[in-house]
């Protein structure tokens, strides 16, 4: 009689791992929270005596299990999301957060050198190495580059320009060799590549790889941000918002509770970001008064694609609709919609 109900207790506990515990090649994004960027993000002898704050948003995105799909499926305030809007085709686990952490490198970047251009005050900028993004499936680079690696060096000339790269492969043929050094992780690799036509490029040679120039940036005075366990563009709007509120000596939130989202492009342009409904959800939940959204512009060829997409804008106000907030959805297509709107508060 034991035996079988420690059987019966058996069959339960791996039906139940199954439910709860075995990852499904699906996704579940939710609201997440709504973080003051104050603490986050510090303009070295900045200003601090601001009354409002600037809040950046993020959303949960996990792995579902056969439990946690059918509750998202039947869930207003969750999404299920297949593997492909997550992640790129054959990326690991890794490399996804690797390229997390780089698009929210880069929306730093922007950040600062738009809120100092704002501010009118000049930064310094220099070339840092080739960054590599993706390495294709069966190309030259394939098994040996990584994700997240800096190549540093060509044939034993070191890399000033993104230009080099190119000068350096574009006389190459199928089978030459090069020599590549490459930053990872601290450390410094050196390899030789036998080059090979770049998968699905008609014909085209090279490492197989996809990559984008990485720059350093000098400012004074200097940033820092406390943002390493977060990935990912959007906050870039809100880090640009932060850190000229700090460069400058008025308090530029009036005093307001004041959260959004949206890439910063180095233009100022807000861009386009995924989740723009549960942000407005976390924000209001935090007690968030004013939240800005993208008002980003979508071609009449993607709307006939996906006939029920909208804008980030449109977005946060069916959400803040929804959910009866009184927080003020505002639309931004550059970060001086953003300043001028601040600009027009009265004082709180």
């Amino acid at each position: 009689m034991k035996k079988k109900r420690f059987g019966i207790i058996g069959i339960l506990l791996v039906i139940a791992a199954i439910l709860f515990v075995y990852p499904l090649d699906t996704y579940i994004s939710k609201p997440g929270g709504a973080y003051d960027l104050a603490p986050l993000v510090e303009v070295v002898g900045g200003d601090e005596d601001d009354q409002g704050k600037f809040n950046m948003m993020t959303i949960s995105v996990a792995k579902a299990t056969p439990a946690t799909y059918a509750y998202a499926h039947f869930s207003d305030n969750q999404k299920l999301l297949p593997a492909q809007k997550v992640r790129r085709e054959g990326e690991n686990d890794k490399e996804y957060n690797l390229r997390q952490k780089k698009l929210m490198s880069t929306s730093q970047y922007n950040a600062v050198t738009v809120a100092f251009e704002k501010a009118g005050i000049p930064v310094n900028i220099q070339f840092d190495g080739i960054f590599v993004l993706m390495v294709l499936e069966g190309g030259a680079a394939d098994g040996i580059l990584e994700v997240g690696d800096k190549i540093r060096e060509i044939d034993g000339i070191p890399l000033t320009k993104s230009s080099l790269f190119f000068d350096q492969i574009a006389e190459k043929k199928i089978g030459d060799s090069i020599e590549v050094k490459v930053e990872r992780e601290g450390k410094t690799y050196d390899y030789t590549i036998a080059l090979k036509e770049i998968p699905n490029s008609e014909g085209r040679v090279g490492l197989g790889v996809s990559f984008e120039e990485d720059k350093k940036l000098e400012t004074d005075p200097k940033v820092e941000f406390l943002t390493s366990n977060i990935g990912g563009p959007s906050a870039g709007l809100m880090f640009t918002l932060e850190i000229l509120n700090q460069l400058v000596d008025e308090d530029i939130t009036k005093g307001y509770n004041i959260a959004g989202t949206g890439e910063m492009l180095e233009d100022g342009t807000v861009g386009r970001i995924g989740g723009a409904d549960f942000k407005v959800i976390a924000a209001s939940r935090k007690g968030v008064e004013i939240f800005f959204a993208p008002d980003d512009e979508i071609s009449e060829e993607v709307r006939a694609a996906n006939p029920d997409i909208l804008t980030n804008y449109e977005e946060a106000v069916k959400s803040a609709e929804r959910i009866g907030t009184k927080m003020k959805i505002v639309p931004v297509k550059t970060v001086d919609d953003a300043l001028d709107y601040l600009a027009s508060l009265k004082e709180k």
